[in-house]
């Protein structure tokens, strides 16, 4: 039998709005982004050079690469300027005061 694919990562009150914090779960290197007061998962790494999205600003949906300046759309992940392009996105739901990540790779 195969184990969930949801992973719990930290608690809720650990996250600050419009803060990207970096968690490694299963060593899957992420973002949880809380904006508006949902909370969104991304992949850490840009899809331009693999640069790391953690210092990267955010303006209301949007994540800037702080190496590039490429802008993603942290609700889909797509690059603003080419939609064929995109970062990994991933599902979230809240438990218990808990933030849980959907990790598919992790359930097998």
């Amino acid at each position: 039998m195969s184990e969930s694919p949801w992973v719990a990562t930290l608690e809720e009150v650990k996250l600050q709005e419009g803060l990207p914090t970096p968690i490694n779960p299963k060593g899957v290197g992420l973002l949880l982004i809380k904006t508006d007061g949902a909370i969104y998962a991304v992949r850490n790494r840009c899809a331009h050079m693999g640069c790391p999205l953690e210092g990267g600003k955010l303006e209301g949906f949007v994540l800037t690469c702080p190496c590039h300046d490429w802008r993603f759309d942290i609700r889909s992940g797509a690059f603003l300027d080419a939609k064929e392009l995109s970062i990994g996105t991933y599902r979230v739901k809240r438990k218990e005061g808990k933030v849980l990540v959907e990790l598919p790779e992790a359930a097998s």
